[in-house]
């Protein structure tokens, strides 16, 4: 049984049991048909994955694993906020009629800050200490810049990426404010893990522990019958992880730099509403 797949399925039998729903309350999100979208909901869930044993994938439903780096590459590599510059649709909604998200996601990634050692933008940062300062405590990104709220179409859900070096394994903490579990959590796993991968393989470090903290993990009540067939699923073996071995430039990767090898999965069979 894949990790992520044990994980997913503890972590939604246990909203679904014990969560508490948000019916009571006025919320922000809405369905197409302009419904309320409700959710039901633990907080402050902690999963880990240790990338040393194997990639975190969903086998229960089909990840599009290529389409979620091409993500990652926009945010962390193109540092855009302009959606014309990614290769699917999954930011269209948010999008202004020039395409842009406003001042969020790649924007912040991208803007340069003062360090005695020169200007940096936080990527470039991060790269940069791992290479030459591994034992700092001090290796992070932040997303979630209140000065710019105002100017983003939508708030960032993963905001943090904590780098941690021990001996020659990198390690990394995700932490995110909310977390959609049907659309979004396998998604976001496996694009962080692919993220730690990456940056362990850029400054000669192996890749170790990923650590997601999801303060808000929900289900949308539109999504409870597609989880629950889901969960009930058997899971297939974890696939591998391929990263082109001659990359070694952060800045030189595609998503075609990277595949799953031996990945068995479940058709998803049905499609899924997305509250906006």
């Amino acid at each position: 049984m894949s990790r992520a797949d044990e994980l997913f399925i503890q972590n939604c039998r246990d909203i679904l049991t014990h969560g508490v729903w948000d019916t009571d309350q006025q919320v922000r999100p809405r369905w197409e048909d302009g419904a309320p979208a409700h959710t039901v909901k633990k907080f402050g869930v902690i999963n880990r994955y240790d990338l040393r044993e194997e990639f975190p994938v969903q086998t229960i439903r089909k990840m599009a694993f290529k389409s979620a780096v091409d993500e990652l590459l926009w945010i962390w590599q193109k540092k855009s906020n302009n959606v014309h510059d990614l290769n699917s649709h999954i930011w269209d909604a948010w999008a202004d009629e020039s395409g842009s998200i406003g001042k969020a996601y790649g924007y912040q990634l991208g803007v340069k800050h003062r360090y005695p050692e020169g200007e940096f933008d936080q990527v470039d940062r991060v790269i940069y200490d791992l290479r030459h300062n591994p034992a700092s405590r001090r290796i992070l990104t932040n997303l979630y810049n209140h000065h710019d709220l105002s100017e983003m179409a939508l708030y960032p859900c993963a905001y943090s990426m904590t780098f941690n070096v021990s001996g020659k394994t990198l390690n990394a903490i995700l932490n995110q404010r909310s977390q959609d579990m049907l659309t979004a959590n396998g998604w976001n796993v496996m694009q962080y893990a692919a993220l730690v991968h990456l940056m362990a393989k850029v400054s000669g470090l192996e890749a170790g522990e990923l650590v997601h903290v999801i303060a808000d993990a929900h289900i949308y009540d539109r999504h409870v019958s597609v989880v629950e067939e889901i969960i009930a699923r058997k899971p297939y073996p974890a696939p591998t992880l391929w990263v082109d071995p001659a990359v070694d430039n952060f800045y030189a990767f595609t998503p075609d730099s990277l595949r799953l090898e031996n990945y068995q999965y479940h058709p998803l069979g049905t499609s899924i509403p997305v509250a906006v």
